[in-house]
């Protein structure tokens, strides 16, 4: 085990594929030279060469497609997205080929392609360069939608996703690019749990609490804070929103049967609206109040010194808590 922040958990990965397979091929804006604006790729250019780790043109609809034509003849290609807004210019050539490609040619064309995109806010970063977009790929059949929240999961699941057939959404919280926590770079990708499936991140048993990404920290932080309350809240780390892994869901919930979904993305057709149906429709009888959603705004992207009005924080999803365990009058959480 050593102790890594999750970029450079990311950084090991690739490295790891990169040495392993040699078809194995990175692609992005500025991955080289510079290291990623984040310093993700940093010294990646200097250990494999210029015809594995590939600065493209300011681009994204030409990097995916090279991308796919890469992964037809054979290469695993992992493209980075430099910032989650820039990602909508190449959203017809994952809709259209990356995520149909397999299908439509009844398996013979394989689609190994990985998309790293850096995602979600609490960075003060400009207009266009925080986004929440997971829905619109959730909602693409099929792709694989993949959310980090850990250094060991960032480099677990990114080996994963570029081992695998499928085409992957990989989305990493750039907000916790700096978070440290130990990762074991020798773990078996044969001995590892599937990529699809859930984490509990902490047990309990009053309410549970459903969340990726970023929110992990903030739905954990939240569950400390209520055990000064007397609560016991279940965290569960969803890491895969396409599939999802909802045994592992609902098997809190029948434990709890109480539920608070949380997530930055918008509410309105959102990911946490998918798994509220979902909870409703397996373990209805089980429930002792509605589900909860504490979500982002159904706004654009708000500018710097607003967003944290936008992200849904600790004080927003222990109302919901409250409302859940009864501790306040019904209402719908906001």
């Amino acid at each position: 085990m050593v102790a890594l922040t999750l970029g450079a958990a990311v950084n090991a990965a690739l490295a790891g594929a990169l040495a392993d397979d040699d078809r194995v091929v990175l692609l992005g804006e500025d991955i080289g030279r510079l290291g990623g604006v984040f310093r993700v790729t940093d010294g990646l250019l200097e250990r494999f060469g210029a015809d594995r780790v590939i600065d493209t043109p300011l681009a994204e609809a030409g990097i995916v497609g090279t991308a796919v034509g890469l992964a037809m003849r054979g290469y695993r290609p992992v493209v980075e997205i430099q910032f989650d807004g820039f990602v909508y210019p190449a959203f017809d050539q994952i809709v259209c080929q990356v995520a149909k490609l397999h299908y439509r040619t009844n398996g013979r064309v394989r689609m190994p392609l990985v998309i790293r995109i850096p995602w979600a806010g609490g960075v003060g970063a400009a207009e266009h360069h925080s986004e929440s977009p997971e829905a619109y790929f959730v909602h693409t059949a099929g792709l694989r939608v993949v959310a980090a929240s850990t250094p060991q999961d960032a480099h677990l699941l990114l080996r994963q996703a570029i081992a695998s057939d499928d085409p992957v959404i990989f989305f990493e919280p750039k907000r916790l690019y700096h978070a440290k926590g130990e990762v074991d770079l020798d773990l078996d990708l044969a001995d590892a749990p599937p990529l699809h499936l859930a984490r509990v991140a902490r047990e309990g048993t009053d309410a549970t609490i459903v969340t990726y990404g970023a929110q992990v920290r903030v739905a954990l932080d939240a569950a400390l804070a209520a055990e000064d309350e007397g609560l016991s809240l279940e965290v569960i780390d969803l890491r895969s929103l396409s599939p999802l892994d909802m045994s592992t869901v609902a098997a809190s919930i029948r434990k709890t049967g109480r539920v608070v979904v949380t997530h930055e993305a918008a509410r309105e057709a959102g990911v946490g609206a998918e798994i509220v149906a979902s909870i409703t429709e397996r373990c209805f009888t089980f429930l002792e109040a509605a589900p909860q959603r504490v979500t982002g705004h159904d706004i654009p992207y708000p500018p710097a010194k607003l967003e944290r009005h936008h992200l849904p924080d600790l004080d927003r999803i222990l109302h919901a808590v409250d409302i859940v365990c009864d501790r306040v009058p019904g209402e719908v959480a906001r």
